[in-house]
């Protein structure tokens, strides 16, 4: 009967857990740089709207 090989397994599940945090980091990445481009385009839109008027600056009819 033949030997497991426990060692090449160990280090197919260490290379597996180092490819998949790598993934990881690099979504985490995107998503961050993606929140990132998408803060800076939300302010410009902000100043070209109207200000809104509050209760104390609108005109009592």
């Amino acid at each position: 009967m033949a030997r497991t090989n426990y060692s090449y397994e160990k280090r197919s599940r260490e290379l597996e857990k180092q490819k998949k945090k790598e993934e990881k980091r690099l979504r985490k990445l995107a998503e961050k740089s993606d929140k990132e481009a998408g803060e800076a385009l939300v302010p410009a839109a902000e100043e070209t709207e109207t200000p809104a008027v509050s209760e104390e600056e609108s005109p009592k009819a």
